[in-house]
């Protein structure tokens, strides 16, 4: 589907969230998607990611996930200066605004006439944490999170019971956990410890490993893997098509 963009500054309680809105031309009402990007935010990949699941019939929603603590716009680089900012961002913001947020655009998504009603969240790194963490919201019904980094280590701010992977029994969509097997920031025992964790949670999910490093969907560097990255693209619209209707 041809698709369009454009962005919107939604109101939170810990102030504006510049958030870029991609969705097809055509007439008509569609489910959404809330894409969580890593700790750069709206990278030049992370927008091409968006509009390929935009292109396959969904709104898709890129909230600058570290608004308050950047100026409006911000894209940090991929090299050491970005990488420094991006993380001391990450472990200075407290994870219930991080719930906030997910609220201020499922409200904003409520008020569009081409809405269909139905709502699933996508990310990767801290993005795929944070798709996890959107899923507690019961409006997000699907939630397809890649190579989610910190739901193991209990790092990211936030008392020990709202801890998010500590919460993962009052998610009530589907979940898709996809993983690198190669990924030093969530090795071998990490997965295992999550995976118990979801199936002692009850909840339900699909689990898949790939011979893949970290950050192999981001299209820019040494580590992207096209052939796995078209993989997992299908897979998450898979999932959101059959959720989301």
């Amino acid at each position: 589907m041809i698709i369009q963009n454009d962005y919107v500054d939604l109101n939170t309680p810990t102030g504006p969230m510049r958030t870029y809105v991609y969705r097809p031309v055509a007439e008509g009402r569609y489910p959404a998607i809330i894409f969580y990007s890593e700790i750069f935010q709206q990278t030049a990949p992370i927008a091409r990611s968006a509009a390929i699941m935009a292109g396959h019939g969904f709104i898709v929603l890129v909230p600058e996930v570290a608004h308050e603590l950047n100026p409006i716009g911000t894209v940090l680089g991929y090299d050491d200066a970005g990488k420094e900012k991006g993380n001391n961002d990450k472990f200075a913001k407290p994870l219930r605004d991080h719930d906030t947020d997910t609220q201020a655009m499922v409200d904003f998504l409520q008020q569009r006439n081409d809405f269909s009603g139905s709502v699933g969240s996508m990310g990767v790194c801290l993005g795929g944490h944070l798709a996890f963490r959107a899923a507690l919201n019961p409006a997000v019904k699907a939630a397809c999170c890649l190579y989610a980094t910190d739901l193991h280590s209990n790092t990211l701010p936030a008392e020990e019971a709202d801890q998010t992977l500590t919460r993962a029994g009052e998610i009530q969509g589907e979940l898709l956990m996809i993983w690198g097997r190669q990924d030093p920031h969530v090795p071998d025992e990490p997965r295992a410890t999550i995976n118990l964790a979801l199936r002692q949670a009850g909840c339900h999910f699909s689990w898949m490993e790939v011979n893949g490093q970290h950050a192999f969907m981001r299209d820019e560097g040494d580590r992207y893997d096209p052939e796995l990255a078209l993989q997992c693209y299908q897979m998450a619209v898979n999932l959101f098509r059959r959720t989301l209707g």
